[in-house]
């Protein structure tokens, strides 16, 4: 059995390599924990630290990098290694972590001995973090750690679409580690003191913040709930009542959507052109008792027959909305994908309606914070499409101040839900096609 020390060093030794290999090769936290045969060999626990390591270390990558322009002098050579990213993540543990010093500063040498390029600058890597350790909350003050971490694309996107305050509200939101909001099959209320969390208003636990291994939850093993940020539930509830009626779920992995639809008595058929990721779909529907069909296909050229009660539409866009539990993909994506994923919504969004019977309803929904995505998106089909009309939402699960004049939702990170902070950025749209 490895020791606990072990663990502590490996887990350190990995984060590095991975924090890199996210960046040079566009991966999320997940994507490169997952692609890690190292990583996946680690015990839940030290999986769950190491993808706290790595999120924080994004999370407060603008604030970081001036911290360690004040402490190091010149950049540091090609042939280093890893020994940026273990300054980077030392940091990380050191300011926003609040993890012992010299455990900290030993195993981020260790990790530096270990890696035969980094080996060079672990005297400097142990000089470094003991300043930060010494300077502690000196280092961050004056920072304007919301306008840090925020690459100035998508700021000046925000500042547009919102204003500056508004924009300043999410990247300040952005900062704050989230809760784990859970959806079960039945009463959540039965399982909030076991979990101890939160009731929220739309009948889901959330959980305080925490590098927590879910399968280690009481519940998981049984099937009782699944992991759905409180945003990501809202589409599916715009259909109403959905007993005994076909929905067609169309890209709809990771899955919460399908969970949620057949939790309500739906008969769902989730559509995904990711074969793997409608694997972890079944896997997940199999842990929970909850049935759906699943078709790997490209909707754009698949064929379906008849039609349907209900299509929701989950469109891929750019999850800027999403920033706040993948603080990495501002460091994945750029302006251009965003303008390339507005067409290939507006694609997606003509083929689902031609899906939905008379009388049916088309729910659209992007997790992304641009308007383009969104509103614009919405607006385009709308003037296009005489055959449908807004369904405007309501209820009061619906978070404050997220229903607008035109009757969809918009959620924003910097929204309260419930008693704390935070839901992800979300826009949907119910439309009925006129019988």
């Amino acid at each position: 059995m490895t020791s606990p020390a072990a663990q502590g060093l490996e887990v350190r030794r990995l984060a590095p390599v991975l924090l890199r290999s996210c960046v040079d090769r566009k991966l999320t936290v997940e994507e490169a924990i997952s692609g890690s045969k190292d990583a996946r060999i680690l015990e839940p626990r030290d999986r769950a630290l190491l993808s706290t390591l790595l999120l924080t270390a994004f999370r407060h990558g603008g604030e970081i990098d001036a911290i360690l322009a004040k402490l190091v002098d010149r950049s540091l050579p090609r042939k280093s290694g890893t020994a940026r990213e273990i300054l980077v993540l030392g940091v990380a543990q050191l300011l926003f972590l609040g993890m012992a010093p010299h455990a900290v500063i030993d195993l981020a040498v260790q990790s530096a001995k270990a890696d035969h390029n980094a080996l060079h600058f672990s005297g400097l890597i142990n000089a470094v973090l003991r300043k930060v350790a010494h300077g502690g909350a000196d280092l961050t003050a004056g920072l304007d750690a919301p306008r840090l971490n925020t690459p100035d694309w998508l700021w000046a996107r925000w500042v547009k679409a919102y204003g500056e305050g508004t924009a300043r509200a999410i990247a300040i939101a952005h900062g704050e580690r989230p809760g784990i909001d859970m959806s079960f099959k039945g009463d959540a209320s039965t399982w909030r003191d076991v979990l101890e969390g939160e009731l929220l208003p739309n009948g889901q636990l959330r959980l305080p913040a925490g590098h927590v291994a879910v399968p280690e939850l009481a519940g998981f093993a049984e099937g009782a709930w699944w992991i759905q940020d409180a945003s990501a539930t809202i589409p599916a509830r715009l259909l109403g009542d959905v007993r005994g009626k076909s929905v067609l779920d169309l890209c709809a992995a990771p899955g919460g959507k399908t969970l949620q639809l057949a939790a309500m008595g739906a008969i769902v058929t989730a559509v995904d052109l990711s074969e793997s990721r409608l694997r972890r779909v079944e896997e997940n529907l199999r842990r929970t008792g909850l049935e759906a069909s699943m078709v790997a296909q490209d909707i754009l050229s698949a064929e379906f027959s008849g039609e349907w009660d209900a299509v929701l539409l989950d469109a891929p866009c750019s999850a800027t909305g999403t920033i706040r539990r993948h603080p990495e993909l501002p460091y994945l994506k750029d302006e251009a994908q965003v303008r390339e994923l507005a067409g290939l919504q507006r694609r997606l969004l003509r083929k689902a309606a031609q899906l939905v019977k008379p009388g049916g309803l088309l729910v659209y929904c992007t997790c992304s914070l641009e308007p383009e995505e969104g509103e614009m998106r919405a607006r385009g089909f709308l003037s296009d499409n005489a055959d449908f009309e807004i369904v405007p939402a309501s209820g009061d699960w619906l978070p404050q101040d997220a229903l607008t004049t035109e009757g969809w939702v918009r959620t924003l990170p910097s929204m309260r839900y419930g008693s704390s902070l935070g839901l992800d950025g979300f826009f949907a749209v119910a439309m009925r096609r006129r019988a």
